[in-house]
């Protein structure tokens, strides 16, 4: 964003519209989903320093998206599925840079007794991302 470093003074606001854009399927084509996971992509470069004692809501809140796009039956069209799940592992990848390799830590035991085949890749892309 145009804000750059001081995209922390909105942190806690845009933080709750994130995570309220992230809960709630808009459609089909889930435009809405796909630039807030964009959007949550820049925060986290921008405010990096400020990343790690947000991790715990924001990893809560990228597996609950990674798991309802697996799991939901709806209309939303395969590439579209495919793109959101994209987004929210590289949402997952830069967390774990600005947190030290925590992320890849947490995700350890999920990846071992996780038996979906398309979140176990997720998982995967997060452990291997340098």
């Amino acid at each position: 964003p145009r804000l750059g470093i001081l995209i922390v003074r909105h942190l806690k606001r845009l933080e709750r519209v994130i995570l309220g854009y992230l809960e709630v399927s808009d459609g089909p084509g889930e435009e809405a989903r796909l630039a807030i996971l964009q959007t949550l992509q820049c925060t986290i470069e921008h405010a990096w320093p400020r990343m790690p004692c947000r991790l715990p809501v924001l990893l809560k809140a990228l597996l609950r998206l990674l798991w309802d796009v697996h799991s939901e039956r709806g209309p939303t069209p395969e590439p579209v599925r495919a793109a959101l799940l994209q987004e929210g592992t590289q949402c997952l990848i830069l967390l774990d840079r600005c947190c030290q390799g925590q992320v890849k830590v947490l995700l350890a035991g999920l990846h071992s007794c996780c038996e979906e085949n398309r979140l176990q890749e997720c998982f995967r892309k997060v452990q291997e991302s340098s």
